[in-house]
């Protein structure tokens, strides 16, 4: 299933690779590691899409739950003025790539790196302006209801591939089932919106 037609999806990606950036080489050559060793990370877009937001936002913290090596948060801490991204994946190599990002990008000083089960670090941390949820899909539920008393007022809330490849409108696995699960309780208890770029991107608002 297509989630946009791919014509159009060729366009928007060739949009986004107008916009001039900073690191241009460091960050194409980590697009290409995750295109030759099958590593999911966000793409461009979504990459654009997290940084212009948190441009408007302005968070004092930022708490990533599976931040892989580091690429989603390059784009949060690239954007911040001040303050901290806090980079929380399971596997010590995924942290240490992520440590190197930073140190090449000259960010080291506004991350913060955890190693370990995602959803338990995240609580130690309060007040976070900005949570985003890119850890195994079955989990999300869990995630937003075990940290939502640790989330500013005016928070917002991002997931990724929230629309999992299209099997939300009909889940049959668990795991699709909890993503569809996730999607209404957001809906149900945010001001939410559900942007169709790449594999579905969710943005909630906290009161």
């Amino acid at each position: 299933m297509f989630i946009i037609n791919p014509d159009i999806k060729n366009y928007i990606k060739d949009l986004s690779r107008k916009i001039k950036i900073e690191d241009e080489e460091i960050i194409s050559q980590l697009e290409r590691y995750a295109d030759e060793t099958d590593f999911p990370i966000i793409n461009r877009e979504v990459g654009l899409l997290i940084h212009l937001i948190t441009k408007l936002k302005k968070p004092k913290l930022v708490v990533e739950l599976g931040s892989g090596f580091g690429y989603s948060a390059y784009w949060f801490a690239k954007a911040m003025e001040d303050g901290k991204v806090v980079l929380i994946d399971y596997q010590e190599k995924n942290i240490e790539k992520a440590k190197e990002l930073f140190e090449k990008t000259n960010l080291t000083d506004k991350a913060i790196f955890e190693v370990g089960d995602a959803v338990e670090i995240a609580k130690k941390y309060q007040n976070i302006d900005i949570l985003f949820l890119d850890l195994e899909k079955s989990r999300y539920l869990e995630a937003i209801k075990q940290l939502e008393n640790n989330l500013n007022q005016n928070a917002l809330i991002i997931a990724d591939n929230t629309l999992w490849y299209g099997n939300v409108v009909n889940p049959q696995d668990n795991k699709s089932k909890i993503v569809a699960q996730f999607n209404q309780y957001m809906f149900e208890n945010y001001l939410s919106v559900l942007i169709p770029i790449r594999d579905g991107v969710l943005i909630a608002y906290k009161d």
